[in-house]
């Protein structure tokens, strides 16, 4: 049996996961890949794209609410569980597209990726059943505008990363937005490649709040520092050039090798 090759796609809400998918599976296409969206977000009720396997045949997060008296986020984790247990189900759905390219669209609840065990196992499953797998997390780029919350994104892509156990391309997604937020303090490149975090630390506000958590923050930077795993590549969603960048870093993750058609 061949391998095939699939893309996690995770990220914390609003960073632009669908629309990714969307936009990566017409971008693929015209290189000649037969590219199958697989939409496990329950949440996810308007789809921008038309999906092969939808999670709403088997679990809905309104159905789990409504039945369970469970708020959305304690009904996203279940609806996970519930898969990760009726993961045959899955398994059934992606055969009938064996030989495809896979895009997974995920929920964006951030627990699921960092500690919770639900979403990692139905990684490994789909490990078992020969699939080339690279997560690829994505970030909206309005937050290197805010040092505090730059500092929290790269906690959770690296909590991600090693959450997940899998190669791990991480995404600046809208980047043709930033201007939107006012100046970076830094030019582009010192986000996407990560460079002296010490800087970011001069750049909190002066309040007694954050002068409260400033020795949290410098163990944080060292954290990220010292595993020196996080770096991020900026995309625009409606720039050839910008996709074409980040369809190499994957295909080079998952391993990947494709040749025109």
């Amino acid at each position: 049996m061949s391998w095939s090759f699939a893309q996690l796609v995770t990220g914390p809400p609003g960073s632009g996961k669908s629309t990714y998918c969307c936009g990566m599976k017409e971008f693929l296409s015209a290189f000649g890949r037969k590219v199958v969206i697989v939409n496990l977000d329950p949440a996810n009720d308007s789809l921008p794209y038309e999906c092969e396997v939808d999670i709403s045949e088997l679990i809905t997060l309104s159905d789990v609410m409504d039945k369970l008296k469970l708020g959305p986020n304690g009904s996203l984790v279940y609806c996970m569980e519930f898969l990760e247990k009726n993961v045959e189900w899955l398994h059934e759905r992606l055969e009938q597209f064996h030989g495809s390219y896979f895009l997974f669209d995920f929920p964006g609840q951030v627990e699921l990726f960092t500690h919770h065990q639900s979403v990692r196992n139905i990684a490994k499953q789909l490990e078992e059943w020969k699939f080339k797998l690279a997560a690829v997390h994505l970030v909206d780029a309005h937050y290197c505008s805010d040092p505090g919350k730059f500092i929290s994104v790269l906690l959770t892509s690296l909590s991600t990363m090693i959450q997940l156990e899998v190669p791990h391309v991480n995404i600046l997604s809208k980047v043709d937005l930033m201007e939107q937020y006012g100046k970076l303090a830094f030019g582009l490149e010192y986000y996407t490649e990560v460079m002296d975090l010490s800087y970011l630390l001069e750049r909190l506000p002066e309040s007694n709040f954050f002068l409260k958590y400033k020795k949290l923050n410098e163990a944080l930077i060292g954290l990220v520092e010292d595993y020196s795993l996080v770096s991020f590549i900026p995309l625009n969603v409606q720039e050839k050039e910008s996709m074409f960048q980040v369809m190499k870093a994957v295909d080079k993750a998952n391993g990947c090798v494709w040749k025109e058609r």
